[in-house]
């Protein structure tokens, strides 16, 4: 089964530290706290949220297009990354996806700037608040945040990450079953449906806070497909 994990959230898919939550409720028992102490007990370190302010940057949306065209380089993801906030990595298998954040632009008007920058092999439809640029080396999944109003997140995933750790069916949402099967190879999207009918697999970033079954926590960042299609559970 694949795990993941972000830089801010944590390991994924591995029991959380029960041992030393029974002690810290064992020795506040012990100071005598009311039951008014355990509201603040929470399953989510709340200090990990993503806020606006994490968002803001000095530089006017003018000039930030202006620094996108007017670069030279090439590489996409050094381009983004030194024009917006970096706000969050997602760990794979033995792979890392890089999450940045911006309050100036929406996904469509984003992407359409990326693409007239360095254009890519394939460009999504604008689907379930995503849109997808696919480039030979890596893919850009531009989305509207779940919780922050007029935020928009960017991961830059290189294409051995999204080969090894991606769900085939959020990825069939955007592209063709052959385009994809031209990226990573012939049945690619076969064989990691099967692998993905009995393993969970990362259906892009998300900053939704769920309580899996098992005793594991998700704080931000990772979405799992199993079966099924984008709007299925984990």
């Amino acid at each position: 089964m694949d795990t993941f994990r972000t830089k801010a959230g944590g390991d994924f898919g591995v029991n959380k530290k029960i041992g030393l939550s029974v002690t810290l409720l064992f020795f506040i028992l012990l100071a005598g706290c009311n039951s008014n102490s355990f509201s603040n007990l929470s399953a989510f370190d709340e200090s990990d949220a993503i806020l606006e302010e994490d968002l803001q940057v000095s530089e006017t949306k003018d000039e930030i297009i202006n620094q996108l065209k007017s670069t030279n380089n090439s590489d996409m993801e050094a381009l983004i990354s030194n024009n917006f906030p970096f706000v969050d990595s997602v760990v794979g298998d033995d792979t890392t996806a890089n999450v940045y954040g911006t309050l100036l632009f929406e996904v469509e008007e984003l992407a359409d700037l990326l693409a007239d920058i360095k254009k890519p092999q394939e460009v999504s439809d604008y689907i379930d608040g995503q849109q997808i640029l696919a480039y030979s080396d890596l893919f850009i999944i531009i989305k509207d945040s779940e919780e922050l109003d007029n935020a928009t997140f960017i991961e830059v995933a290189s294409e051995q990450f999204v080969r090894k750790n991606y769900s085939p069916n959020f990825l069939t949402t955007y592209f063709t079953i052959r385009m994809l099967d031209s990226f990573f190879g012939n049945n690619w999207v076969s064989n990691r449906r099967s692998y993905c009918s009995s393993n969970d697999c990362y259906g892009g970033y998300s900053t939704s806070r769920s309580y899996n079954k098992g005793g594991t926590t998700t704080n931000r960042g990772l979405g799992s497909f199993r079966g099924g299609g984008p709007s299925s559970g984990k």
